[in-house]
């Protein structure tokens, strides 16, 4: 969790005030062409929260799989437990799905957290599973899944280039090929996905509706008539708020009738009512 956050001035000098101190971690898992996300495994200071027992949540029904420590750290047990009851058979799974070979080969960083003898603890059912650790001090550059991005593009992107025969061609023997000008559909949908989680009331219709719209390059001329629009509404903006204030603005002629005037209703009630006069000037001001 962040160590700074935005409050106000009251709520700093709060008795009792302190900085939150909570934290969790999460382990994120995809295969390389993107279309299978494992099971992540999180870990938190806490085996059942308040909000679990208020709202009656069951851990077994998350998302995620579940554990706890004071530190919220992934032990190696941790670890070891996802990779037999989360990463075993999700990949399983998936193989049999997709005709496959039995094969599996997992790519861990040399976080703590990770055992340096894990094939020998993966359970008989799954030891078609190959680790395969990467070197130190090169997480950042090689390691797809700390670029705090999971999408399946973004997964392709990560791994075309090291290993372009595991990510899937978009033109297939049968099927007919995608229209250039088109959206893809992947990004779209991610587009539409993200705007959902924010809120927004979007769809794919919407979406495709304003690709088009915006996918044509505009031409030199059209940049130039583009330009001139632009233009010649900023100073039509100007013109009406100059014209406003002219309007509003007395002229010398209308200001020396307006003093002929209140001279001369000065002289009426200086004659008619002296004593009231002081009166009139402060009300009619």
């Amino acid at each position: 969790m962040p160590r700074r956050t935005f409050i106000t001035a009251e709520e700093k000098r709060l008795l009792g005030h302190k900085p939150t101190k909570d934290r969790l971690t999460l382990a994120l898992c995809a295969n390389a062409s993107g279309d299978c996300k494992v099971k992540p495994l999180l870990v938190y200071h806490s085996e059942n929260p308040r909000a679990f027992k208020s709202q009656r949540i069951l851990k077994e029904k998350l998302q995620v799989m579940w554990r706890a420590n004071a530190k919220a750290w992934v032990t190696q047990h941790f670890f070891t437990e996802w990779v037999n009851l989360c990463f075993g058979p999700a990949v399983k799974k998936y193989l049999a799905e997709k005709s496959l070979p039995m094969k599996c080969l997992l790519v861990l960083d040399n976080a703590p957290g990770h055992p340096p003898g894990l094939e020998e603890d993966i359970l008989d059912e799954y030891r078609f599973i190959k680790v395969c650790y990467l070197p130190p001090n090169t997480m950042p550059l090689l390691q797809p899944m700390d670029q705090q991005g999971v999408t399946r593009s973004t997964l392709n992107s990560a791994w075309k280039k090291l290993w372009s025969a595991s990510v899937a061609e978009r033109d297939f023997e049968g099927f007919d090929t995608p229209d250039p000008d088109e959206p893809e559909p992947i990004v779209v949908d991610e587009i539409v996905s993200l705007g959902k989680s924010m809120g927004l009331e979007v769809d794919e219709a919407d979406m495709n509706d304003l690709v088009e719209e915006h996918q044509e390059e505009l031409m030199t001329q059209e940049l130039i008539e583009l330009q001139k629009m632009q233009h010649s509404e900023v100073l039509q903006e100007l013109s009406s708020e100059e014209e406003v204030e002219e309007e509003d603005r007395l002229s010398t002629k209308e200001i020396r009738e307006m003093l002929a005037k209140w001279q001369e209703f000065s002289d009426f009630m200086e004659k008619r009512h002296p004593d009231k006069l002081g009166w009139s000037c402060v009300s009619l001001l």
